[in-house]
């Protein structure tokens, strides 16, 4: 697999255990699987276990695509890639998960200048 398509991948996979880390517990609050009364101790600890993968994925991305290690991107190429992806994989999950959630205008505009940071990034 191509170095760049492997980097894209594990990013993807990265930001959605980060996104679910970050928001997992108010899905399960809002499933009444928890309370809003759980230790947020707890919570804490559940969210850090998953981001524990997040990392497993996050680190071999960084490391594949980085150009230090003979990949095709920049420091500053896969951060910005990680931000544009993060905030698509959350759009996609908040729209499937959270159905009170709703995605404006203005959100889809935001989405557009964060592909256009990507574009800008990779300018020479």
């Amino acid at each position: 697999m191509p170095k760049t398509v492997l980097t894209l991948l594990l990013l993807v996979i990265s930001n959605t255990f980060m996104t679910l880390a970050w928001y997992g517990n108010l899905k399960l609050q809002e499933m009444k699987i928890i309370s809003q009364n759980t230790s947020i101790v707890l919570i804490v600890l559940i969210s850090w276990g998953i981001a524990l993968l997040e990392y497993s994925f996050l680190i071999p991305a960084n490391r594949i695509g980085s150009e230090i290690n003979g990949g095709p991107f920049s420091l500053v190429q896969l951060k910005v890639i990680q931000e544009v992806i993060s905030c698509l994989v959350f759009g996609v999950i908040v729209s499937v998960l959270f159905k009170g959630e709703t995605l404006q205008w203005n959100h889809f505009v935001a989405v557009v200048f964060l592909v256009l940071a990507v574009y800008f990034v990779f300018l020479k």
